[in-house]
């Protein structure tokens, strides 16, 4: 099973809220989900995003892929440079 790290849309027409969830990749974009770690509402000044650090670096370790949207947030809060300096320390 490729487990990936993406955006599912909520929100009614015209007012996107995503969540930030860990899925199958075969799963369709809304559907069916392993775990939600975090929100990202777009229409806030400036923008709301909220990621649970501990859950998304356990999925990133464990093999998960982010999608490039995913990635951008994750990087926003903080949790993709924390990945990668466990990377480069060998901690995988």
């Amino acid at each position: 099973m490729a487990v990936c790290i993406r955006l599912a849309r909520h929100g009614r027409k015209k007012l996107p809220f995503y969540r930030l969830v860990v899925a199958d990749s075969r799963s369709p974009r809304d559907g069916r989900f392993i775990e939600k770690i975090g929100h990202y509402n777009p229409l806030r000044d400036p923008a709301e995003i909220a990621v649970d650090e501990e859950r998304a670096l356990y999925w990133l370790k464990a093999g998960a892929k982010a999608s490039d949207t995913a990635r951008s947030i994750l990087v926003k809060a903080g949790v993709w440079s924390k990945f990668e300096e466990s990377a480069k320390a060998g901690q995988l």
